[in-house]
């Protein structure tokens, strides 16, 4: 992000030393570091919310993913095409409905003659 090559960083130093003075520059040097440390540490914030931010908006779309894989009913779709499947088969296999045949005309029935009884000798 910042490019601060060796020669800035002799020069920043040399004129801190010119500008404060070698007395008060420990003091300096701290409230420096102290600074840094803050922005640090609200640029690790701001990242941390952030990426749960994100995390929050990824969540959201994953449950709405499965809610609506939810709403799909593979048992449902194979119960359906079992019971096709089944009608089907079970017409395949019923008797043809054909119209049945015409009976032939009544033929007069001639009685039999009464049985007689054998006698055996």
């Amino acid at each position: 992000m910042f490019e601060i090559g060796w020669t800035e960083l002799v020069l920043i130093a040399v004129v801190a030393i010119v500008v404060i003075g070698p007395k008060d520059l420990p003091r300096a040097m701290r409230v420096v570091g102290q600074w840094s440390a803050r922005m640090k540490r609200m640029a690790r914030e701001f990242q941390g919310q952030f990426n749960e931010a994100l995390k929050e908006a990824e969540l959201d779309g994953i449950q709405k993913d499965l809610q609506g894989l939810s709403k799909i009913d593979p048992i449902g779709r194979v119960r359906k095409e079992l019971a096709s499947i089944e009608t089907s088969v079970r017409k395949d296999l019923s008797p043809p409905s054909v119209p049945p045949a015409p009976q032939p005309a009544a033929v007069p029935t001639v009685p039999e003659a009464p049985a007689v009884p054998k006698v055996e000798p």
